[in-house]
C-alpha cells in the first residue's frame, strides 16, 4: 500500500504487536477501516480485543507496528487523537454526584469548547439518545441511562471515530436495541465506529467488516458475506412429514423435528434430490430453510 492510498481509509492499522512481560497479546495485527463504516472486533476472552482498542484509543502503546487515522501516524500524537476519538469503555467511571448535563460540560471544556456549543451539543445528544435528566444525579440512574450518559460523553466533542467495548454490556434488550439503532444514526452521520461486543448478533446485524482475533492473532478479516465463504457455505434444512421414515433408505441423517423429520443438505443439488425422494415415498415436504454460519459457530470452529 502507498502511502497515497492511506488517505482512502479512516483507520490503517499495520503489524501492530503488544506484549506484556514478555507474554504476547497482539502479534502483526493489520487491517484497514473505510471512512463511515462500523468495524467489528470480535473472539474468545483473552483474544486481545480489549488491548486492540485500547491502541487505537491512544490509551495503550503498542510493543511494534504503524498506526494511520486520514493518513496520519497517530502512535506519537496524543493531543490529536484525544479530539479525533471517542472512547467508551466497558465500564465506564461516571462522576455519580453530578448531573448528566454537568458532567457532560466538564468534559466539553476539557476539549476547549465554548459554553454555547456545549449546551446545544449536550440538548442535542440528550435527546437523541432518549436520556432525560429530570433531576437526578448520575449516581441515581438506572444502568441503561448510565451506559447512555457514558456514550454521550464519548460524542461530546462531535469525533470522527467512535472506539466501543461492549456498548450494550449488561443492558436490558430494549435499551441495547436503542443503542444498537443510534450506532447506526452514527454511521449515517460519518462517524467510523470500531466495536467489540458478545453479543454477536449484534455485530453481525450492524458490521460493515468483522476482524476475528485468537491469541492475539487475525484469523479472519472481511464482511459478513465474506465470512460465511470463509467459514462455509449455505446449507438447507428440508423439513417434511412421513408415515414411515423406514421408507427413505437412501437419506442420511434424518432428525426428529416436533412431529415432522428434518435433513440437511449441503448444496442445491443435494436438496433437490432428497425433496425428490421425500415425495416418491408418499411424504410432503413441509418448507426448505436455508442456513448460513452465524459468528458463533465460526468462533466454535476457531477455537480458543
Amino acid at each position: 500500500m502507498g502511502s497515497g492510498d492511506l488517505f482512502h481509509f479512516m483507520i490503517t492499522a499495520r503489524n501492530i504487536s503488544k506484549a506484556y512481560n514478555g507474554t504476547s497479546a497482539l502479534k502483526d495485527v493489520s487491517f484497514t477501516i473505510e471512512r463511515g463504516k462500523i468495524f467489528g472486533v470480535i473472539g474468545h476472552n483473552g483474544a486481545g480485543k480489549t488491548t486492540l482498542l485500547k491502541i487505537l484509543a491512544g490509551l495503550v502503546e503498542p510493543s511494534a507496528g504503524e498506526l494511520f487515522f486520514d493518513g496520519r501516524e497517530v502512535l506519537y500524537d496524543a493531543a490529536w487523537v484525544r479530539h479525533l476519538i471517542g472512547y467508551l469503555p466497558e465500564e465506564s467511571r461516571l462522576y455519580e454526584t453530578m448531573k448528566v448535563s454537568e458532567y457532560l460540560s466538564f468534559f466539553g471544556e476539557i476539549y476547549g469548547m465554548d459554553r454555547q456549543t456545549i449546551r446545544e451539543r449536550s440538548r442535542s445528544l440528550l435527546d437523541w439518545l432518549a436520556l432525560e435528566e429530570n433531576g437526578k444525579k448520575i449516581g441515581e440512574f438506572s444502568k441503561g441511562m448510565k451506559r447512555k450518559a457514558a456514550i454521550a460523553r464519548s460524542l461530546i466533542h462531535d469525533p470522527s471515530i467512535l472506539i466501543y467495548d461492549e456498548a450494550t454490556s449488561g443492558l436490558d434488550p430494549m435499551t441495547s436495541r436503542h443503542i444498537v439503532e443510534f450506532l447506526k444514526d452514527l454511521r449515517k452521520e460519518g462517524k467510523t465506529i470500531v466495536l467489540s461486543a458478545h453479543n454477536l448478533y449484534q455485530v453481525e446485524a450492524i458490521c460493515d467488516t468483522i476482524l476475528i482475533l485468537r491469541r492475539g492473532e487475525r484469523v479472519a478479516l472481511g464482511s459478513m458475506a465474506e465470512l460465511r465463504e470463509m467459514f462455509g457455505s449455505i446449507t438447507y434444512s428440508v423439513v417434511f412429514s412421513i408415515r414411515d421414515p423406514a421408507t427413505l433408505p437412501g437419506i442420511a441423517g434424518l432428525e426428529a423435528d416436533g412431529g415432522y423429520f428434518r435433513v440437511v443438505a449441503s448444496s442445491i443439488g443435494e436438496m433437490n434430490g432428497i425433496t425428490q425422494e421425500i415425495v416418491r415415498a408418499g411424504g410432503t415436504v413441509e418448507r426448505v430453510e436455508s442456513h448460513y454460519p452465524t459468528l458463533e459457530e465460526m468462533l466454535v470452529k476457531i477455537g480458543a
